[in-house]
C-alpha cells in the first residue's frame, strides 16, 4: 500500500474547499457526473483513433444511492485510472486531466470533452466525511487501484479487484449533508444539470432494489387460477436514462422540423404555452455557440418572466441567469443557449468579463433583428398578429440597444386605435408608413411629425372618436413599456413627438389655436369662470373658456401632456419622485358655443347654476377617471337631485 499527502499549496486547502469553493453545495453532483461523461468522451476519441482496443460496449453512467451505508457512487465505464494518473490528476489539486487530454488530442474530436473542471473532483469534499475511488484503466493489464482520502491532505492508494473498465467514486456523506441521501433530492439535482448530457445517466436507489422481493407461492397459486391456467410472465420495465443524450440544439437546423422544436420547447416548459416561433443559434468561428431562444407568447401585459434563458457548456447546465451573455431586452425569451467559450469561475456561477462575452451577446441580437425583419417581409400578416407579443422585445430593444434600433426602424410597428372599416385604412402602421399617411395634417409649425396616442382606448374613447373625425390617425400604446419607450424615442428619433389624445382639445393637439371665437359676451364668459371656480384637493384645475363647435360637448377634461408624464415618471421613483406627488394637472375647457351655457346664464337660481356647472365638470373628469370617493359619491346625488321634477307655482285665488 501507498501512503503520501497531496500535494497542495496549504494544508487549510480541504476546509475551504468544504466551506467556500462552491456557493450550493449539490454542485458536487454535477461535477463528478460531469467528470464521468469526460472519461467516457476520452475512451471514444481514444477508440475512434485506435489507442483503445477491444469493444466500448455499453458506455452508461450510473449515480447509486444507499442510504443504509450512507454513500453515493458515480461509477462509469470511461478510460479509467491508472496509478501514476490518479497520482497526477487526484492529489494535485486543480490540475485538469482534461486540459492536458485537449492538448494532446487537439483536433481529434476534442469539442466532446467538458473540461476545464480543475477543482471539480474535490467538490465531493463539501458533503463527505470519505471519498473512496475504484478505478481500472482501458490499458491491458493495468491493474484496478483503489483511492482513500479522509478530507485531510493524507491518502492511501492500493491496488484492488475490479473486473470493469472505469472509475467508480463513492462518497460517504457526511451528517451535515443528510439531504443528499433523499433519493427525490437526487433525481432533482440531476434533472438539474444532467439533463442534457451527451452520456446515458441511470439513477438507481440501491435501497428500493433490495426492498423488491419475489411473489408469496399463495400469488404464484393465484396466478394459475387465470384463465389457461398459466402463470403470469413477468415483465420486466427497461430503465430509462434521466437525461436526453442528444437535444435539439445539438443538431443543424436542417435535420429538425416544427414538432420537433416544439417538443423540445414542452420539454424544457411543460406547461408553457406553444411559441410564436425560434431562432436556431449555430456558430463555431469566431466563438463558439449553439442554442435556440423560443419567442413566448405574452398573454397579459403583466406576464413577464425572466430568467427562462439556461446556460449550458458542452451541455452541462450552469446557470439560468444570463443577464452578461443575452441582450437585457431578451432575457424574456426562453430557451438555451450552449458555448464552452463562455468563460466561468470554479463555479461555473457567475460570469467574467472577457470579449468573447460581448461578440455572443451581439451576435445574438442580430440574430434575433434579422429573424424578426425575414418574418416582418415575408408574411407581415403573421408577424402583425403577434405584435401583441413581440412588441415588449421590439419596443424595449429599440430602448436600448441602438445597433438593434437601426434595424427595428424597418419592422416596429404602431397599432391604429380604430378598427379599420376597409382596406383603404391600415391597421398596422411602421413609422414612415405613419409619416407618409399623416403628413399633410399631422405636422406642427416646428415641422415635428406629430403621433397621437392612447393609452386607454376605452377610457379616452370620446378622444379618439375627434381625432378620427378630424382624420388623425391615434395609435394605441397601453403597455407597462409604453411610457418609457415613447420618451427614449423622442430622443432617439428627432422629427418625433408623442402626444396622447386627451392631452389637449382637438383642435389644439397639432398646433395650438388661439382663434377660436366665442358667442359668449365678456360679462358671461367672466359669470361662466365664476361659476367653474372648482375646488378639488386631489386635482389642480385650471378652466379655460373656448368658442368651439356647437357639437362638440360642453365641458373638456384634459391633462397637459408634460405635466402627466413627470406624473407618470415620477409614480415609478427616480428622479422624477418630486412630480409624482403633486396634485393632478386638469384643464378644463369650456365650451362657449355650446347651447347649455345660454340656458344656464339665463336661470335665476344660483345654486342651480353652481349644480349644473358642477355636474358637467364632473362629468368631464369622468371621463378622464379623476372622479373618486366623496366627489363621486356627491356627483351621483346631486345628478339624481337634479332630475327630480320641479314644483309647478300655484295661484291662490282670494
Amino acid at each position: 500500500m501507498q501512503k503520501g499527502n497531496i500535494r497542495v499549496q496549504t494544508e487549510n486547502i480541504f476546509p475551504i474547499i468544504k466551506k467556500f469553493l462552491y456557493s450550493d453545495h449539490e454542485i458536487f453532483i454535477r461535477e463528478l457526473v460531469s467528470n464521468a461523461v469526460d472519461a467516457t468522451q476520452k475512451l471514444k476519441t481514444l477508440s475512434s483513433i485506435g489507442e483503445a482496443k477491444g469493444e466500448l460496449g455499453n458506455n452508461t453512467i450510473e449515480v447509486r444511492l444507499n442510504t443504509e451505508n450512507k454513500t453515493i457512487t458515480i461509477a462509469d465505464k470511461g478510460v479509467g485510472m491508472t496509478g501514476e494518473e490518479i497520482e497526477k490528476f487526484l492529489n494535485q489539486v486543480a490540475f485538469s486531466g482534461a486540459e492536458e487530454f485537449l492538448e494532446k488530442y487537439k483536433g481529434k474530436n476534442e469539442n466532446n470533452i467538458i473540461g476545464h473542471f480543475g477543482l471539480g473532483f474535490y467538490s465531493s469534499f463539501m458533503v463527505s466525511d470519505k471519498v473512496v475511488v475504484y478505478s481500472k484503466s482501458f490499458k491491458e493489464d493495468s491493474p484496478a487501484v483503489r483511492w482513500e482520502c479522509d478530507g485531510s491532505p493524507e491518502y492511501t492508494l492500493e491496488e484492488t479487484d475490479k473486473a470493469e473498465r472505469g472509475t467508480d467514486i463513492v462518497l460517504y456523506i457526511n451528517e451535515d449533508s443528510k439531504e443528499f441521501l433523499d433519493a427525490s433530492r437526487i433525481k432533482t439535482i440531476l434533472e438539474k444539470f444532467c439533463r442534457f448530457l451527451p452520456v446515458p445517466i441511470y439513477f438507481i436507489d440501491e435501497n428500493e432494489v433490495k426492498a423488491e422481493t419475489p411473489k408469496s407461492e399463495k400469488e404464484e397459486d393465484e396466478n394459475e387460477q387465470k384463465e389457461g391456467g398459466a402463470k403470469d410472465e413477468a415483465v420486466e420495465i427497461e430503465p430509462k436514462p434521466i437525461n436526453n443524450t442528444n437535444p435539439a440544439w445539438t443538431k443543424k437546423p436542417s435535420e429538425l422540423t416544427t414538432e420537433d422544436y416544439e417538443s423540445f420547447y414542452r420539454e424544457l416548459y411543460p406547461f408553457g404555452e406553444k411559441p410564436l416561433f425560434w431562432i436556431h443559434l449555430n456558430v463555431d468561428y469566431p466563438f463558439n455557440l449553439t442554442g435556440i431562444l423560443y419567442f413566448p407568447k405574452i398573454k397579459q401585459r403583466y406576464e413577464i418572466q425572466k430568467d427562462k434563458i439556461q446556460l449550458y457548456s458542452n451541455q452541462v447546465f450552469v446557470t439560468d441567469e444570463v443577464k452578461d451573455i443575452v441582450p437585457e431586452f431578451l432575457m424574456l425569451l426562453h430557451g438555451v443557449i450552449d458555448s464552452p467559450d463562455i468563460p466561468l469561475n470554479v463555479s461555473r456561477s457567475y460570469l467574467q468579463g472577457d470579449p468573447n462575452v460581448k461578440k455572443i451577446n451581439a451576435h445574438i441580437t442580430k440574430k434575433v433583428a434579422d429573424k424578426l425583419e425575414d418574418i416582418f417581409k415575408t408574411d407581415r400578416k403573421s408577424f402583425e398578429e403577434k405584435w401583441e407579443s413581440l412588441g415588449l422585445f421590439v419596443k424595449y430593444g429599440m430602448m436600448t440597444d441602438d445597433k438593434f434600433l437601426e434595424k427595428a426602424n424597418k419592422f416596429h410597428v404602431f397599432e391604429n386605435a380604430i378598427e379599420p372599416k376597409d382596406e383603404t385604412t391600415s391597421k398596422f402602421y411602421t413609422l414612415e408608413e405613419y409619416r407618409s399617411a399623416t403628413e399633410t395634417l399631422q405636422k406642427n409649425k416646428d415641422g415635428k411629425l406629430i403621433i397621437l396616442y392612447t393609452t386607454d382606448p376605452v377610457q379616452q374613447n370620446s378622444f379618439v372618436q375627434a381625432a378620427h373625425q378630424k382624420n388623425f390617425i391615434v395609435v394605441k400604446l397601453e403597455t407597462i413599456i409604453d411610457s418609457a419607450f415613447l420618451n427614449t424615442m423622442e430622443m432617439k428619433w428627432n422629427d418625433v413627438q408623442f402626444v396622447r389624445v386627451d392631452a389637449d382639445i382637438t383642435d389644439n393637439l397639432i398646433d395650438k389655436n388661439e382663434n377660436t371665437e366665442s358667442v359668449l359676451s365678456s360679462d358671461e364668459e367672466t359669470k361662466l369662470k365664476e361659476l367653474f371656480n372648482i375646488n378639488i384637493p386631489e386635482l389642480h384645475v385650471t378652466t379655460e373658456i373656448k368658442g368651439l363647435s356647437p357639437e362638440t360637448v360642453p365641458v373638456l377634461a384634459t391633462r397637459p401632456e408634460f405635466m402627466r408624464r413627470m406624473k407618470d415618471m415620477g409614480a415609478n421613483g427616480g428622479m422624477a419622485s418630486f412630480y409624482g406627488n403633486m396634485p393632478e394637472e386638469v384643464t378644463l375647457t369650456v365650451n362657449g358655443n355650446h347651447p347649455v351655457f345660454q340656458h344656464i346664464l339665463k336661470q335665476d337660481n344660483n345654486e342651480k347654476q353652481k349644480s349644473t356647472v358642477r355636474n358637467l365638470a364632473d362629468l368631464a373628469l369622468l371621463s378622464q377617471g379623476l372622479l373618486k370617493g366623496n366627489d363621486l359619491t356627491n356627483f351621483i346625488t346631486r345628478s339624481v337631485e337634479l332630475m327630480q321634477p320641479q314644483e309647478e307655482s300655484r295661484i291662490i285665488m282670494p
